[in-house]
Order: structure tokens, then C-alpha cells, then sequence
């Protein structure tokens, strides 16, 4: 059930568990991941109309944008913001959900958000550096 419209910011506020800055980022990330999935896909398919997008999807989505950002910092920016695993990510998805600012489709459920990936792997031991 949705719950009248709310701003990011008094969503955060009241659900206390998320910087702000968390749930504008997953928003803002579903609209890259989505821009990303129509160019990977027109790419190999001519008329790739829209298409719903799974928690795997957007959790990896949100990865990549992160560390676009913010590269080996990531994790601690996410760390800062109250998202520590794959489900935070979903928490927030449904948040936003319950709030009308995202949609689901009733297959959807809060558990493909979890263990999508590990952070330490994903966010820190990728990154090798070679000292001369």
C-alpha cells in the first residue's frame, strides 16, 4: 500500500535508519542503472522497449555508480550513510516504494536485494596498487 507523498528528506527523517543522502542516491542511481541497462540492451537489440529492472539489477547499478564516484571511498561513503549490505540497498528501495517515489512489480520482494554481493570484495580488494 502506498502512503501519501512524502519528500526524500522527511521519508529519511522519519524512518531514521538512512542519511538522506542514501535514498537520493538509490533514487537518482535507479535512473542511471536504467539509462545504463537501454544502451547496453539497444545495442544488441533494435526496438528494446522499457523493461523492469530486478534488485540484482539496480544493486549492481548502484555499485558501479558509486565507485564511479567515489571509487575505493564507496564503502565508507555508503558506511556513513547507514548502508552497510546489499538489503540496506532494498530497505531503501522500499522506502521509497511505500512513499510512491519507486514502483514494483508483484513478483518483487525486498529479498533480491540480499547478499547481492559482498562490499569488501566489490569495494576494496579489487583495487590493486603496485608500489615502485
Amino acid at each position: 500500500m502506498t502512503e501519501p507523498k512524502k519528500s526524500i528528506e522527511e521519508i529519511a527523517c522519519e524512518d531514521g535508519r538512512y542519511n538522506v543522502q542514501a535514498l537520493k542516491f538509490v533514487y537518482e542511481g535507479l535512473g542511471a542503472t536504467i539509462q545504463r541497462i537501454r544502451e547496453a540492451e539497444s545495442q544488441e537489440e533494435e526496438d528494446a522497449g522499457p523493461r523492469h529492472i530486478s534488485g540484482e539489477e539496480l544493486a549492481y547499478g548502484l555499485a558501479n555508480l558509486a565507485m564511479e564516484r567515489w571509487g575505493r571511498l564507496a564503502r565508507m561513503v555508503w558506511r556513513q550513510w547507514g548502508v552497510h549490505r546489499t538489503r540496506d540497498l532494498g530497505e531503501i528501495v522500499y522506502l521509497m516504494i511505500r512513499y510512491g517515489w519507486m514502483s514494483a512489480q508483484e513478483e518483487d520482494r525486498i529479498e533480491d536485494f540480499d547478499d547481492v554481493f559482498d562490499f569488501e570484495a566489490l569495494f576494496e580488494k579489487q583495487f590493486d596498487f603496485e608500489l615502485s
